[in-house]
């Protein structure tokens, strides 16, 4: 990446971000435990004392197991999938203050490693991927604090990418796949590397998702995964999660923004624009069906014009953003995901020579992480007005639908400008 200021400007804007995530993100991390991590450290410590582990979705009976282990604040295990019950089990033997520290010393050092990572897979140098990286900073800061584990999720996937990039195909869908049991956003990559017939990345991450879900199933027992599929993930898939409210603007999705506007409640949501339920249905899938079309459309083209090969790196950065657009319910700290497909787009623009292109979805990328949310969140259920409260969501929806347009006007079914080299990968 070609930053758009001077190099010393770069460098001090990287030491500001940096100051800012220590102090408002690694040091309140190291120092207090608030919410969040607690329901990944007492489903890991229930595990460790061999408890009731089919009793995970029992959120009276969770809470309860949280008070005995000394967390006051009450949590849930739900809507999480059953593997992430393991995910901290080597740490559950710690207190919870001293396993938060271990987890944002490890989200340290993975942030380090992505930005490497990212610089030796996109050739930029280690200043301009950490730009990139650190310009999600309230994003990345809202991570460390909760303890949530996306920072290893997005390094993961940018060490399956660097994988990928240096012919080390088994690799590259060991380090896709790994979190994708836990966390799904992973497995768009693999998925567009099967399409593209890189058999043995989509080999190599099948092979790590069915190993970790056996071994859950092993160690958790099949009546718990019964349990997720036939009563939680299905809340999950359309925005409506345990313990909170299915209407708040919080999650800055599709499926909340229509329940909103024509779902009545009158407690939750007294004030729809208009009350007319199948319009929620219907806005959701219509919203998220020409979403989709677009983007196989453009993905298509691009496979057309470049080649697989030349089109991957447009491609997942396009999947990157549209699996958050339609994800249904999305959170602040989610913006870290995007760390590699931005950083994809990015390059693919500016080798194209779209500088244009390339610092608008730079600069939408930004202005996510650094929106004044608390601006708009007064819209909030009041009728038309709601649609002010999604800034985030409609943000996000600018950045696909420029990303498209760019991506449309910089592919052409004539063969590549000489000297021009979109792709590392093999």
């Amino acid at each position: 990446m070609r930053v758009w200021f001077s190099r010393y400007l770069a460098i001090l804007l990287l030491m500001v971000l940096a100051t800012l995530v220590v102090l408002r993100g690694v040091v309140p991390a190291m120092s207090m435990v608030t919410s969040d991590f607690p329901n990944y450290w007492t489903a890991a410590r229930i595990v460790t004392d061999g408890g009731d582990v089919e009793r995970l979705y029992d959120r009276a009976w969770f809470q309860q197991q949280e008070r005995r282990y000394g967390l006051a604040r009450p949590g849930k295990f739900a809507p999480f999938p059953p593997p992430t019950a393991l995910m901290l089990v080597p740490l559950a033997r710690l207190e919870p203050l001293e396993a938060l520290r271990v987890l944002t010393s490890l989200s340290v050092v993975c942030l380090i490693g992505t930005i490497v990572l990212l610089a030796r897979a996109l050739a930029w140098s280690v200043v301009d991927a950490a730009v990139l990286v650190l310009l999600s900073a309230p994003a990345l800061i809202t991570t460390l604090r909760l303890g949530q584990p996306y920072v290893l999720v997005s390094a993961s996937c940018a060490a399956g990418y660097y994988a990928y990039v240096r012919k080390r195909p088994w690799l590259a869908g060991a380090c896709f796949g790994f979190f994708v049991p836990i966390k799904y956003f992973p497995v768009i990559y693999p998925a567009w590397l099967a399409l593209c017939r890189c058999w043995r990345v989509a080999a190599s991450a099948c092979a790590v998702i069915v190993a970790m879900t056996l071994v859950s199933v092993w160690i958790l027992g099949w009546k718990l995964h019964a349990q997720f599929l036939s009563s939680v993930l299905g809340g999950h898939l359309v925005g409506q999660l345990d313990m909170q409210d299915p209407f708040t603007a919080s999650f800055q999705s599709f499926d909340t923004l229509f329940r909103r506007l024509f779902v009545l409640d009158m407690s939750a949501n007294p004030h729809p624009l208009v009350v007319a339920p199948a319009l929620h249905a219907a806005g959701v899938l219509l919203t998220k069906a020409t979403i989709g079309a677009v983007a196989i459309a453009t993905l298509v083209r691009l496979i057309r014009c470049r080649g697989s090969a030349a089109a991957t790196p447009p491609a997942l950065g396009l999947l990157g953003i549209v699996g958050l657009l339609l994800a249904p319910a999305t959170a602040s700290y989610h913006l870290v995901l995007l760390w590699l497909p931005v950083g994809l787009l990015i390059d693919f623009f500016q080798r194209r020579k779209a500088a244009g292109c390339a610092g608008f979805l730079l600069g939408s990328y930004t202005l996510i992480a650094f929106f004044p949310y608390w601006l708009t969140a007064q819209f909030e259920g009041r009728g038309a007005l709601t649609l002010l409260a999604y800034p985030r969501l409609f943000l996000l929806l600018v950045m696909f639908c420029a990303c498209v347009g760019c991506l449309w006007r910089c592919t052409t079914p004539v063969g590549m400008p000489a000297g021009v080299n979109l792709s590392r990968p093999p």
